[in-house]
């Protein structure tokens, strides 16, 4: 079994094997080195602020499709930090970069609405992307862990769902869910590159994953109905607003992800990420707009219309997170509502609005 990764404050590798057989290399006992593909998204470039502030190096590897410049501003020029503006279906460098590091996060994908307006190219980062990732790491014995997404539960909605159940695709193979179809078969080649190659692989499922943002890219449900209400926009539900979604702090994900890729237990595994705390997203919407102070109304649409998120049709999306406990622990400690809080007093502050969070503040977690 592959040796464990320290991603404590200051924390240095507590071991290494074979480069083929992936442990972290051994350099001199030096703070772990990684690589995180996508690194200017929004999990991808708070995940690169915990390690730089855990005293490790990273280099970011992003072509800024969908992430963003000013999310990894703050980052870019220290000497911590290297940032690569390309793609990984370059496969020289993601092999070069790869062989630079002793850990690879590689959370670069294409998402649902990308996968709408550009299928082709959201497949090929999605599944071509992925393999020259999972490639590198195999030819220089590194631990991977590959983000994947509850997309890949599809319409089913007997959850809260788990990791060892069968997954219920449905839906057509092109456009809309042709997010979830890649994200599969990313999961499976993870999986094959573990079985037949030995690759040290770590597949997570992260579910909604939330909290202030820089880039102005991310268009869920929860930030949609930020920005709706303090601009005294009408909130736009799809359908009934019955839906029923959890909201995991990113704070918490990126805890969850260092938890699971230093724990050699994890290698082999696929986990939820996210938040197992219920609420439909038209609770959700009440209250955004209780929170925000605003006097936007609820507007309900039809489903699939011009004004709502296509995802909303999926009737529920939960997560047990029971395997990831078990193994590291974990437990969310931000609830919706301070989540909430926070989302709301950074897009006031970036919209210029007034929009402060009221009632009581919950104790501030840190």
């Amino acid at each position: 079994m592959a040796q464990g990764i320290d991603f404590s404050p200051g924390g240095r590798r507590i071991g290494s094997r074979s480069r083929r057989q992936g442990g972290a290399r051994g350099s001199g006992g030096g703070n772990v080195r990684t690589l995180i593909t996508g690194g200017a998204g929004f999990i991808g470039s708070h995940l690169a602020e915990e390690l730089l502030h855990r005293g490790h190096r990273v280099a970011i590897l992003d072509d800024l499709s969908t992430g963003a410049r000013e999310n990894i501003e703050p980052l870019v020029g220290r000497d911590e930090v290297r940032f690569v503006k390309s793609t990984v279906l370059d496969e020289r460098i993601v092999r070069s970069l790869v062989e630079e590091v002793d850990m690879v996060f590689h959370l670069a994908a294409a998402g649902g609405g990308e996968m709408e307006h550009r299928p082709l190219r959201g497949i090929q980062v999605n599944v071509r992307g992925t393999e020259n990732v999972l490639e590198a790491c195999a030819r220089a014995g590194r631990r991977v862990l590959v983000a994947s997404s509850s997309e890949v539960y599809g319409k089913d909605a007997r959850g809260p769902f788990r990791e060892e159940e069968d997954l219920l695709l449905e839906g057509p193979t092109a456009r809309r869910w042709g997010s979830a179809y890649s994200r599969v078969l990313g999961e499976v080649l993870a999986m094959a590159y573990h079985v037949e190659k030995g690759l040290p692989a770590i597949v997570v499922r992260f579910f909604d994953v939330c909290g202030p943002q820089r880039g102005a890219r991310r268009a869920d449900a929860m930030a949609r109905f930020v920005c709706q209400a303090l601009r005294g926009e009408p909130l736009t539900l799809s359908g009934d607003g019955k839906q029923v979604r959890s909201f995991a702090d990113v704070s918490d994900a990126v805890e969850a992800v260092l938890g699971l890729a230093a724990h050699p237990g994890a290698v082999g595994q696929v986990f939820n990420v996210g938040s197992p705390e219920e609420v439909t997203l038209e609770t959700l919407a009440l209250k955004i707009q209780a929170m925000a102070g605003s006097r936007s109304r609820l507007a309900y649409v039809a489903p699939g219309g011009e004004t709502a998120d296509s995802g909303e049709a999926v009737r529920y999306r939960v997560p047990d997170i029971s395997k990831m406990r078990n193994l590291t622990g974990y437990v969310p400690r931000v609830p919706l509502d301070e989540i909430l809080r926070r989302v709301i007093a950074h897009t006031a502050a970036a919209l210029g609005a007034p929009g402060a969070p009221s009632g009581p503040r919950a104790a501030r977690v840190a």
